[in-house]
């Protein structure tokens, strides 16, 4: 009977039932079983995957399957980071609830991601809405107030008034909200934080733990987004006050030269700086206007420096001079102390400030070649700050120092008097965790008039998201109107309380999930030690380079500090992160806004699964940008089906053979064929081991394919085996590619087993070892001619048979032979004139 016509939908509704019948993607802890964790970053539900998606979890696809076949244990998960508020954004836009929406698109991605064919262990499926998942974050909570991890205060914060809620400092992109690219403005609200600070120095040096495993531009964004410093910190003392002002700097040889200061808009004592001054109204206006300015502008080397005079001084405490005390626009309160020792001769941005409102500069570091020559840089020569090294100069007793070990000499010294000690700042800024949505996990906290803050007890929790709410057209929380909600009990005196109405950042639930996965139907804890200690930390990571900073970094704090919490003895997350490119169209990201989108069910429809997933593994390596191609897709579909045909037109002839098991060739059709084979089975396996680059890894199988087209016809009866083997290689590499299709090609060989039980074959050394080789020929540098020779013929004969091909002597007839060089295998080059 033929094989028939491929017919991608049919073949593929048919496995995806097997597959899910037989459960062969579900795994358990096994001990005897080497485990391998591979993880694509989880997606929002919005109601449809992109071919964004398709790329990322297709990657993720094939490593586990090659993972699988490879002897390992192999987790391999899905669910849905479904808190957010697109979900409440378009629940207001739709007259519904976000849980109606979030969950119908649930099911509508789960159904597509399905007819893919990926090999996710549904029943470790979790949606991060639910409040069996949602609970056990309100209890880290819990334990991180216990541990003092987590904390409240008052304090200037982002705030996007389209979202209408505060955004952590990473979701200010360019001074818009991430979400909405709304203009971000400053409100001073009262927060619930994380420290994420108290580990700044552990998430740094356990970078290098990562190296090799992560890319190093993430590695790079990472440590600069910590941006640990080294310096002094500094007490300058203010005039007619009994208070001082402390900054922090990483020139500490410069103080000689410090002819102001300049603090941040934001600086607590900016208030108490301006009670006294005669244009009060004016400076509080100055300030208000710097605190509504995008704080990316504000820190930019262009950004057109201002500033107003607090009326006060400070006294510098080396020289003893008083210095005016100056707010300025391009000072922030997120690095340092929020003030700054301005020094216009040796920092570029003092310099502009000073030459702008004429204040005075002072050269303190001398250039040495100007040294040498016994001068000094005059103040008056200079067009720009002075910031390469030199010599100390009117600096007191560190004059004819050279500036780097007078930082610690100078900071030493005023130790002794407490007006300065070394220290270290981080750019890092502790992590605010409240938002003002209703559409997240309520923030366990009840407030008592009389007992403060109080921690909802653990056997109350989870507090549930009231699902009567009614979303509001203006986007607010309709939590604090919601009296059944709100009105409580206080645990601790039992009077009248009030819950907090905030909830988590989404962060949070992405902050864990991973580890969730690993016993994500424990209904007494959150993650089990047997479960953690055999799966954490996981072993490839799959996702967006755009994730580089905001997810990862709070995933790594959020790892380290469930550990010192006793929930899990993991340090850090992900042993290996692939970040893969976009996917364009038209050059351009893929957009609804561009018109450019690619619907992965349509091309499911056309072509089928197998045919989606080979284009977009084939298009281009995992970490590149991807190209989308009609033209490539149609080549997709066209291998498959050639491939089909190559079985179609053997069938009956093929033996259930494994792959490379043919081993006993007696032609030389045979030799090539075996020889062919086992090469594909070494490039495919070096290629998905070193970066995954399927790409190549498809590439080879193609090549395999051609190679048998040409030689099925000319293998003799006398080795019946060959191509039976080469077939059954070629299904069986190709099988984490496209599965759909190589399983029914495998059970048309005759086999019983399906192609997931099978090992990922070897290659035999001495299948890649030729009888014969080409070696090329060359007369004086230019190619004249090829032959075949023994394979390691000794040098003497390889000459003599370059010598002896017709097509060579007579580019060497009449002339003398002054030089042979022979390079075994590969070259002969004749030398003669």
């Amino acid at each position: 009977m033929a094989l028939g016509k491929y017919d991608p939908e049919k073949i593929e509704k048919k496995w995806q039932q097997v597959w899910n019948e037989s459960g062969c993607f579900e795994v358990e802890v096994d001990a005897d079983k080497p485990k391998y964790y591979v993880l694509e970053m989880f997606p929002y539900p919005s109601g449809k995957i992109h071919m964004g998606h398709v790329r990322n979890y297709s990657i993720g696809d094939v490593v586990a399957r090659f993972k699988s076949m490879q002897g390992f244990n192999v987790l391999h998960p899905m669910g849905w980071d479904a808190f957010g508020l697109p979900a409440e954004n378009a629940a207001i836009k739709n007259e519904t609830h976000p849980a109606e929406w979030t969950y119908q698109n649930i099911s509508e991605m789960r159904e597509q991601l399905q007819r893919l064919g990926y090999s996710y262990d549904w029943r470790r499926e979790m949606a991060t809405c639910r409040p069996e998942y949602y609970k056990w974050e309100q209890k880290f909570f819990l334990k991180f107030l216990e541990k003092g991890l987590a904390y409240r205060k008052d304090s200037p914060q982002n705030w996007c008034p389209t979202c209408n809620t505060v955004l952590a400092n990473e979701q200010v992109e360019e001074g818009l909200c991430w979400r909405c690219d709304s203009e971000v403005e400053q409100k001073d609200m009262e927060q619930w934080f994380l420290r994420i600070t108290d580990y700044a120095d552990e998430l740094l040096k356990d970078l290098e733990s990562l190296e090799g495993g992560w890319p190093e531009r993430v590695l790079t964004m990472q440590r600069n987004w910590i941006g640990k410093s080294y310096g002094a910190e500094l007490t300058f003392q203010v005039k007619d006050m009994d208070k001082t002002i402390d900054v922090f700097t990483t020139r500490p040889d410069t103080l000689y030269g410090a002819t102001f200061m300049s603090v941040a808009a934001e600086h607590p004592m900016v208030e108490e700086l301006i009670a006294d001054a005669d244009n009060k109204e004016e400076i509080a206006a100055f300030v208000n206007n710097i605190k509504n300015m995008d704080r990316i502008k504000r820190g930019a080397d262009d950004l057109e420096k201002e500033g107003i005079f607090t009326g006060k001084y400070c006294v510098n405490p080396v020289t003893g001079k008083d210095i005016p005390i100056f707010v300025a626009n391009f000072v922030l309160m997120g690095y340092g102390t929020g003030a700054v020792m301005a020094v216009p001769a040796h920092d570029q941005r003092d310099f502009e400030f000073a030459k702008k409102y004429e204040l005075p500069l002072q050269v303190v570091i001398n250039p040495k070649e100007l040294a040498e020559k016994g001068e000094v840089l005059k103040v008056e020569d200079m067009t720009e700050a002075y910031t390469d090294p030199g010599i100390l100069v009117n600096s007191g007793e560190f004059d004819g120092t050279e500036n780097e070990p007078a930082k610690k000499a100078i900071v030493e010294e005023l130790d002794k008097s407490g007006r300065g000690k070394m220290a270290v700042n981080y750019r890092l800024r502790d992590w605010n965790v409240s938002r003002q949505r209703f559409w997240g996990a309520p923030i366990p906290v009840i407030y008592c008039d009389d007992c403060g803050a109080v921690p909802v007890p653990e056997d109350q929790l989870p507090v549930m998201l009231p699902e009567n709410a009614q979303v509001r057209k203006d986007g607010k929380s309709p939590l604090p109107t919601m009296e059944e909600f709100v009105n409580c009990e206080c645990p601790t005196c039992g009077k009248a309380a009030r819950r907090e109405t905030d909830t988590f950042d989404t962060f949070f639930e992405s902050s864990w999930y991973f580890m969730r996965y690993c016993d994500p139907r424990n209904e007494a804890e959150p993650m089990s030690d047997e479960a953690t200690s055999y799966w954490m930390n996981v072993d490839q990571y799959i996702g967006g380079i755009e994730h580089a900073i905001l997810h990862l970094l709070y995933s790594r704090f959020f790892t380290k500090a469930l550990r010192d919490c006793g929930f899990a003895k993991v340090d850090e997350p992900f042993a290996n992160l692939l970040t893969q490119g976009m996917v364009l169209k038209d050059g351009g990201k893929m957009s609804k806004s561009k018109g450019n989108v690619v619907d992965p069910n349509a091309m499911i429809n056309r072509y089928g699964a197998d045919a989606t997933r080979l284009f977009i593994l084939f298009a281009s390596p995992p970490v590149k940008e991807l190209e989308w191609s009609d033209q490539g897709i149609e080549g997709a579909f066209r291998f498959l089906n050639r491939l089909w045909r190559l079985v179609e037109d053997q069938e009956g002839k093929l033996e259930p053979v494994l792959a490379g098991s043919f081993s006993d060739p007696q032609t030389e059709e045979a030799k090539q064929l075996r020889f062919k084979e086992h090469d594909t089975i070494r490039r495919a396996t070096r290629d998905i081991e070193n970066e995954f680059q399927f790409n190549t890894v498809i590439a080879a199988i193609m090549e395999l394919v051609n190679e048998m087209y040409q030689l099925k016809d000319k293998l003799g009866d006398s080795d019946p085996k060959a191509l039976s083997s080469a077939v059954a290689t070629a299904i069986t590499l190709l099988a984490p590619v496209a599965p759909h299709i190589c399983e029914e090609l495998w059970q048309v060989m005759g086999h019983t087993d399906g192609l997931t039980k099978q090992a990922w074959p070897s290659f035999d050394e001495k299948a890649l070892v030729k009888d014969e080789v080409t070696m090329v020929v060359q007369v004086n540098g230019k190619v004249r001619g090829k032959f075949q020779a023994p394979n390691n013929a000794p040098k003497e004969d390889a000459e003599k048979m370059a010598l002896g091909q017709e097509n060579v002597t007579k580019f060497i007839e009449g002339k003398t032979v002054r030089k042979v060089i022979v390079i075994p295998n590969k070259l002969v080059n004749i030398v003669a004139n």
